[in-house]
């Protein structure tokens, strides 16, 4: 385990090192700056270059990124170009509605998608599998833009019950406000990880030692607990990673149509604004949390992975 964990480890090192390049490289690649968008109208050219050099945007690529990877190293991901101030600051302020959007939409989507997938894998081609089947597939179909406009259309405008956007508000205070965001990323996520979860519960279901096990009498609610539950989470596990990118990063979808500050909504702001090292600041955190959570779903299918030789 301690051998595996650090070569995954290093191997996540090596991405990192090469993510790093990469966003530079791409941000750089995006035609047009912040002095260029922003300062065209009102100042001459001569000025325009005046300011691209005090912002540094003068200088070669190279010597950019040796100083862009020198700050940080040391927990500096630079100065926004647009405000003026830390992009760290822009991190904490926008990844806080992200994370709580993430960590409410989880907390809905694991436990009933692992409920229904070890429902659906332990009744294979049944009934029950086939309807939890098709209703998932279904939610699963529409796009997350016509879900939220349907969902605010009717319970937002129609009928008032829940709130639109946040604008506003604040979580601690309504929760109610989670309710509409929340629904929309649902259908999608937990079809996937219940289908998941499903797979990995068949697959467990037919391996020889649970077979084994079958012939020897161990009680069924012993057999899926301790030797099937932990099989079927692998591929759930590694599933939940790939969700977990994706609303880490921020639905921007989600963002835009209920008016969520979050993370993504402030990289498309700084893609729009050519802000450069923004961009890259949180782009490379959410590279990081990627490669956190990919390693932490890594280890967890290693130990999840029954030990077949004893059975107890």
């Amino acid at each position: 385990m301690r051998s595996y964990a650090a070569q995954r480890a290093l191997l996540a090192v090596v991405q990192l090192a090469v993510l790093s390049v990469l966003v530079f490289v791409l941000t750089s690649l995006l035609p047009g700056d912040a002095a260029e968008l922003r300062f065209t109208e009102t100042l001459t050219p001569e000025q325009v270059a005046r300011l691209r050099g005090e912002l540094g945007l003068d200088q070669p690529a190279p010597e950019r990124f040796v100083h862009w990877l020198g700050n940080v190293l040391t927990g500096d991901l630079g100065t926004s170009l647009i405000s003026g101030g830390p992009v760290v600051d822009i991190v904490r302020s926008s990844i806080g509605a992200t994370l709580v959007l993430t960590v409410a939409t989880l907390a809905v989507v694991v436990p009933l998608a692992v409920a229904l997938g070890i429902v659906m894998g332990t009744r294979e081609n049944g009934r029950i599998d086939r309807a939890i089947t098709s209703v998932t597939l279904a939610l699963s179909a529409i796009p997350d833009f016509v879900i939220a406009v349907v969902l605010v259309a009717v319970f937002s405008l129609r009928l008032g019950w829940l709130p639109a956007t946040w604008i506003g508000g604040d979580l601690l205070a309504s929760p109610v406000l989670l309710v509409l965001p929340v629904a929309v990323l649902f259908g999608r996520t937990v079809c996937l990880l219940s289908r998941q979860v499903r797979a990995g519960t068949i697959n467990a279901l037919h391996a020889e030692y649970v077979v084994q096990a079958r012939r020897l009498g161990v009680p069924r609610r012993q057999l899926l607990l301790r030797h099937v539950l932990p099989n079927a989470a692998v591929p759930g596990v590694q599933e939940l990673a790939r969700t977990g990118d994706t609303l880490l990063g921020g639905v921007l979808v989600v963002e835009a149509i209920f008016a969520i500050p979050g993370f993504a909504t402030a990289l498309v702001d700084g893609v729009e604004t050519r802000d450069i090292p923004t961009v890259q600041g949180l782009t490379l955190v959410l590279a990081v949390a990627a490669l956190l959570i990919n390693l932490t779903a890594d280890l967890a299918c290693n130990r999840l992975v029954p030990r077949t030789a004893l059975l107890r």
